[in-house]
C-alpha cells in the first residue's frame, strides 16, 4: 500500500502536472491531432523541451500504433555553453529526467523515446519527414531557436504543423526575432496564434486555417479574430473568461482520492441562534414608562439624567468591588 507521501509524488490529473500549457493551447493541440487523426495522416511526433511533461503527456495521447513520440531535453545535464547555463539556471533548476518520468507514467503505460542532449543533435537521432507535429519550447535564446526551427522543417512531414511557444512573451525576445524571421523569410505560413504559441506549417495553411475557424467559432469561450500582415493570413483565438471546455485529456493512472464525506453537523449546533425574546414588563416599569410620557418634557429629561447618574455610580460600585461585594486586596 502507497504511503501519503508516495501518492502524493504522482498528480491526479493533467493539471495537477508543473508548467506553463495553458487550457486554449490544450485545446488546440488536440484539435490538430485530432484533425490528423480524421485524415489518415501518420507521422511520428516530436517535443523539444518538455519540463515536467505536461504538454508530452498529452501528445502521447495522441500516438497511433507504429508511431513514436521523442522527447529531447537536457534534464538536468550540463548545457553547452554560458548563455545556456545562466537560462538554465533561472528557470529549469528543479527540473530532472526522474520527475518527467514520473509524471509522464503515471499517465502512460511506457516512456516515449528521450534524447537527454541539447536540441542540436535531435537530427541525428530522427530520420527527416517523418514527423507530423513538432512542438519547439527549448532554449529562448535566439540562435538555438533559430536552429531548432531549422531541424523542425527538416523532420516534419510536407504538411506537419510545428508549434513555437513563448513567441510574443517579453522575457524571450530571441523566441520572437526566430519565429518572425522564419515567417518572413524561411517559408513558415502561419496557421494560428494563441496568446502563448505559433501555429505553423511549410505547407498550405488555408484547408486548415478553413476547418480551425469553423471549429473555433462554434465555441462561445474562444474569441477569434482575423488579420493581414506581410501577406500572411493571421488567425488569433484568445481564451474568453477563466474557464474553457477542455479536450479530451489522458487520465491519470493514480487519480486523486474522492473528498471524504462531510462531518454532519450535530442538530443542536447548526439550529440557527435565535434571539431571545424581550422580557415582559412588570407592572411598576409599565406604570413608571407611562408617567414619563405624560409628565412635561422638562420633568422627564430630570428624570432620565438622574436615573442615567444612579446607573453609572452602581456601574463604578460594581468595578471597585470586583462584582462580587467585596472590596479587591
Amino acid at each position: 500500500m502507497a504511503t501519503a507521501q508516495e501518492t502524493h509524488k504522482y498528480p491526479g490529473d493533467l493539471n495537477d502536472v508543473p508548467g506553463w500549457f495553458w487550457p486554449l493551447d490544450q485545446v488546440l493541440f488536440s484539435w490538430f491531432l485530432e484533425r490528423q487523426e480524421r485524415q489518415g495522416t501518420r507521422g511520428d511526433l516530436l517535443e523539444l523541451g518538455a519540463y515536467m511533461g505536461k504538454s508530452a503527456i498529452l501528445l502521447g495521447h495522441h500516438l497511433r500504433d507504429g508511431e513514436t513520440l521523442t522527447v529531447c531535453d537536457l534534464f538536468g545535464t550540463e548545457p553547452p555553453d554560458a548563455a545556456n547555463r545562466a537560462e538554465a539556471a533561472k528557470s529549469y533548476s528543479t527540473l530532472t529526467r526522474q520527475a518527467f518520468e514520473r509524471n509522464y507514467l503515471s499517465f502512460h503505460e511506457a516512456l516515449p523515446a528521450i534524447v537527454q542532449d541539447v536540441s542540436s543533435t535531435i537530427t541525428d537521432e530522427v530520420a527527416p519527414g517523418t514527423c507530423r507535429f513538432a512542438h519547439i519550447d527549448a532554449s529562448h535564446l535566439y540562435e538555438h531557436v533559430h536552429g531548432d526551427i531549422g531541424a523542425a522543417r527538416d523532420l516534419l512531414l510536407p504538411d506537419g504543423i510545428v508549434v513555437l511557444d513563448d513567441f510574443r512573451s517579453e522575457h524571450t525576445p530571441g523566441v520572437a526575432v526566430a519565429a518572425w524571421e522564419a515567417v518572413l523569410n524561411r517559408g513558415l505560413r502561419p496557421v494560428c496564434l494563441s496568446s502563448q504559441k505559433l501555429y505553423g506549417t511549410w505547407g498550405d495553411p488555408e484547408p486548415v486555417q478553413e476547418e480551425l475557424l469553423a471549429a473555433l467559432r462554434e465555441r462561445d469561450d474562444v474569441a477569434v479574430t482575423v488579420e493581414e500582415a506581410a501577406g500572411h493570413r493571421l488567425v488569433r483565438a484568445r481564451a474568453k473568461g477563466k474557464r474553457m471546455r477542455p479536450p479530451s485529456l489522458p487520465s491519470s493512472r493514480h487519480p486523486a482520492p474522492a473528498p471524504a464525506p462531510a462531518t454532519p453537523t450535530p442538530r443542536a449546533q447548526a439550529r440557527p441562534a435565535q434571539a431571545r425574546p424581550p422580557r415582559p414588563r412588570t407592572p411598576r416599569e409599565r406604570a413608571r414608562r407611562l408617567a414619563l410620557d405624560v409628565l412635561p418634557p422638562v420633568v422627564t429629561r430630570a428624570v432620565r439624567r438622574y436615573r442615567a447618574t444612579q446607573r453609572a455610580k452602581a456601574g463604578a460600585t460594581a468595578q471597585n468591588t470586583g462584582g462580587t461585594g467585596r472590596s479587591r486586596p
